[in-house]
């Protein structure tokens, strides 16, 4: 198995042969150049995305078409979703995948993430964001592989069987079951996601697993104290154990009032950069996809009111959660664009942009 920077120094070595040219700073088109020969991976978005109705299917398969993202990993069964809505949710992700096969398909192995960047699809990984699915048995993480998820949390916002969510203080953690949990995950070949998970439970996690885990959408404490963010120690710890975490474009950015813009995006990046090093580091944006306009804004409003009403919306959801000047299904060659002006190198740009989640997720799987 090749180790993280062997495996960094093959596929940004890779750009070249793409007929990438070297990074020059003030290079107008040297980010436009990157981003299309680049493996782009968006660890969190288009959650429930089979649910899309047919009519709508067209115009989200262009997006698609226009983002230039490889991977997406894809929130199935939603922030507390039953067995029964989570499978049907799978099912549903199976079906879009059968209607539109010459745009779309699923990554269910470190292979497939080659295989969707070379025949120009759209891969995507299916995952879980909360437990409630699996409740409490371990066995539903065996049945759920077999299904396709090859990422799952041991928490949402709340406490649950397997540890605390980080939303219900930081005095407890890990459970004897959230440990029985792990272990399993890391048998079968499960990537364990502590996004949501508190400070205790994301430290015994990390020190509990015998692989990488990750943070697949957080932020940086340092930057913003906010609950769904991570502390310095617990980002550190990560990296050393061969994890990724990816910044997400939420609210929980900057205070509220304050709709975050891309400065602010580029704070936590820049923070999670130096704190972790360059291998460590991604995006997992858990915004939507593609571009949104005002009666959008109106429905996502309305999504905010009713996970208030269900208890499990974090602080400072009173916000719309997307970023301004990152409107378009080509946030991250934004993202990538604003880095190299800011100095950093082709390749490090590259690892941020999808390649430290294809590494990870290479050594999880195996």
């Amino acid at each position: 198995m090749l180790t993280r920077r062997e495996f960094g120094r093959a596929t940004v070595g890779g750009l070249a042969f793409a007929g990438l040219k070297p990074w020059v700073r003030g290079d107008a088109d040297s980010a436009a150049a990157l981003y299309s020969a680049a493996f782009v991976l968006d660890c969190n978005t288009l959650s429930s995305v089979g649910q899309t109705p047919p009519a709508d299917q067209k115009d989200l398969v262009k997006d698609i078409r226009e983002s230039g993202v490889t991977v997406v990993k894809c929130t199935l069964g939603g922030g507390n979703g039953k067995f029964e809505e989570t499978v049907a949710d799978i099912g549903a992700l199976e079906q879009l995948i059968e209607a539109w096969p010459n745009d779309l398909m699923a990554v269910r192995t470190a292979t497939d993430m080659g295989r969707a960047q070379q025949e120009r699809k759209l891969g995507f990984i299916y995952s879980f964001e909360a437990e409630a699915m699996l409740e409490g048995k371990l066995e539903r993480i065996d049945m759920f592989r077999h299904l396709g998820v090859r990422v799952m949390q041991l928490t949402y916002n709340r406490r649950s069987p397997f540890g605390v969510g980080c939303l219900d203080g930081d005095s407890e953690g890990l459970t004897e079951l959230g440990r029985k949990a792990i272990a399993k995950m890391n048998e079968i070949g499960v990537a364990v996601d502590l996004s949501h998970s508190n400070t205790e439970t994301t430290r015994e996690g990390i020190a509990a697993s015998t692989k990488p885990v990750i943070f697949s959408h957080t932020g940086c404490r340092a930057v913003y104290q906010h609950p769904r963010s991570k502390e310095d120690r617990d980002m550190k710890a990560l990296a050393d154990n061969g994890g990724v975490m990816g910044i997400y474009m939420l609210p929980f950015l900057t205070a509220s009032p304050k709709q975050p813009m891309l400065e602010d995006y580029l704070r936590h990046m820049e923070h999670a950069l130096n704190v972790c090093g360059e291998d460590h580091v991604g995006v997992g944006s858990d915004v939507p996809f593609g571009k949104i306009d005002t009666p959008d804004l109106d429905a996502l409003r309305k999504e905010v009111d009713e996970r208030k009403a269900a208890g499990i919306s974090a602080p400072g959801e009173d916000r719309p959660p997307y970023i301004p000047d990152l409107n378009t299904p080509r946030k991250m060659e934004i993202i990538a664009d604003a880095l190299l002006k800011r100095g950093y190198s082709s390749g490090a740009v590259a690892k941020v942009l999808g390649l430290n989640f294809r590494r990870v997720f290479t050594e999880i799987w195996m």
